[in-house]
């Protein structure tokens, strides 16, 4: 059998799609292609165009096997995404797109039957957030469709089926606030069963299990091995958690950066979880629980940046911290630490440069905040889009009062991550280097201690 040193990586995001060429040995993309992943606005409601993601899959597949050896697949995706075949395994419905409203219109009949947070580590969420909760609208509002569903596959295994043919569960998915999974049972909650669901779920497999070869098909539109090996799959913070897991020694903890800024502590002082801001239980790789908090910071970002320029010098960042200049949250409300809270600025009106900054320490505030919420101890490891951010990255090590690592060298850790499944083997610690602030660290910290103050202030 040849050895795997080269694994293509399918990683589906919410904003964009990837397919991401990554070598082993270097822990590194050496290629890459990428699409917009735009929902679709008509049919019954706005769901995810499945079938342009996958002829971008297989037209990326075919032009990186082109030009590189590919040793095998893995996928990786965003969470609160199920996929439900009928029994000639097409679509029985659409797969919802998790920011539509439609759940809420059931909400107070799922809230009477929904498991307990004790129990599943999963809070209750607006939208289609709970993946339970999209499954539930789906069922009352379309009991037709929902009558013909045969299984239901979570999201990374769904492409993965399509690829090699097998159906597969796994907790990751599973276990990322679903109120499908309970953590410390380590099996479906009872939801699942109080609706009879369970027999609609594969048999649940870990996420680096090799679940078998690409189709004939898959194998022939690509020009592929036909024995290119098809890994189970992992969900997307999970997967960018997996190298430490694999490398540090606890506690550390991770900041997984994209359309959400997901905070997981491994090796933590217990504390106990606040649902109401957006705290949770994800499950890792392995299966173990992992405290975990979260907010939309890349979708706040996108906002903000709009009317921010990047051009920002040591001056600009120095005026925002003297003269506290400060964003206030939340930007995206519903979710998060501040749920309810309504954005404002302080300070003067700053200038587009300025604004940048003070948009940087906000998004780094609005992380500390998090880590916080689930106790996290040690380093914290800062992943994807906000990694090369230096503001961000120096507030949050000023904030924390603990070393920052930005990890060096990549623009996500997901498709690493998501590699890493097929690997097979311990890995080295990953290399990543402490961002040094241009301004000292006592001014950031009075910075982040005021901005504190404001927050607890407004919310008397």
């Amino acid at each position: 059998m040849t050895q795997i040193r080269r694994v293509a990586v399918i990683d589906i995001g919410k904003t964009n799609a990837k397919v991401a060429l990554v070598d082993l040995d270097t822990l590194s993309e050496i290629a890459l292609r990428k699409m917009p992943n735009r929902p679709l606005a008509h049919g019954p409601y706005p769901h995810h165009d499945v079938e342009a993601l996958w002829v971008f899959i297989l037209d990326s597949l075919r032009e990186l096997g082109r030009e590189h050896r590919i040793d095998a697949i893995s996928v990786t995706t965003h969470g609160a995404t199920a996929v439900l075949l009928d029994a000639d395994g097409g679509l029985a419905i659409p797969v919802l797109d998790y920011e539509h409203d439609g759940p809420d219109a059931v909400r107070r009949d799922y809230d009477a039957v929904r498991p307990p947070f004790d129990e599943t580590g999963s809070p209750p969420l607006p939208l289609g957030l709970n993946l339970g909760a999209q499954l539930y609208w789906q069922a009352r509002t379309f009991p037709e469709a929902f009558s013909r569903v045969a299984s239901i596959l979570m999201y990374p295994q769904y492409w993965a089926w399509r690829l090699c043919g097998v159906t597969a569960g796994e907790v990751t998915s599973l276990g990322c606030h679903t109120d499908l999974w309970s953590p410390a049972r380590t099996d479906y909650s009872t939801l699942v069963d109080h609706l009879g669901w369970r027999g609609l779920f594969p048999p649940i497999r870990p996420a680096q299990d090799r679940l078998g070869p690409i189709h004939p098909a898959v194998a022939e539109r690509t020009g592929l091995d036909p024995e290119t090996p098809v890994f189970c799959g992992i969900h997307d913070s999970n997967a960018s958690l997996l190298p430490h897991l694999l490398s540090r020694a606890a506690p550390f903890s991770v900041v997984s950066t994209g359309t959400w800024v997901v905070c997981m502590a491994v090796g933590t002082q217990s504390v106990p979880l606040d649902p109401a801001r957006d705290t949770l239980i994800n499950v890792n790789a392995f299966g173990d629980p992992v405290p975990s908090a979260r907010f939309m910071g890349g979708r706040e970002f996108e906002l903000l940046a709009q009317g921010a320029s990047s051009g920002f010098t040591d001056a600009d960042v120095r005026a925002v911290v003297s003269q506290r200049i400060a964003l206030l949250p939340a930007v995206q409300q519903g979710s998060g630490p501040f749920p309810a809270h309504e954005p404002r600025w302080t300070g003067r009106a700053p200038t587009l440069e300025e604004r940048a900054v003070a948009i940087s320490f906000y998004l780094a505030l609005m992380t500390a905040t998090c880590l916080d919420l689930v106790g996290a101890q040690g380093e914290t490891i800062v992943e994807g889009a906000f990694a090369g951010n230096e503001p961000y990255v120096a507030m949050l090590a000023a904030a924390t009062g603990r070393t920052v690592y930005a990890q060096a060298g990549r623009s996500t850790g997901t498709s690493i991550g998501a590699a890493l499944l097929a690997a097979g083997s311990e890995i080295r610690k990953t290399d990543g280097h402490e961002v040094s602030p241009v301004v000292p660290d006592e001014a950031l910290r009075d910075y982040a201690d005021a901005w504190r103050a404001a927050i607890a202030a407004w919310r008397v």
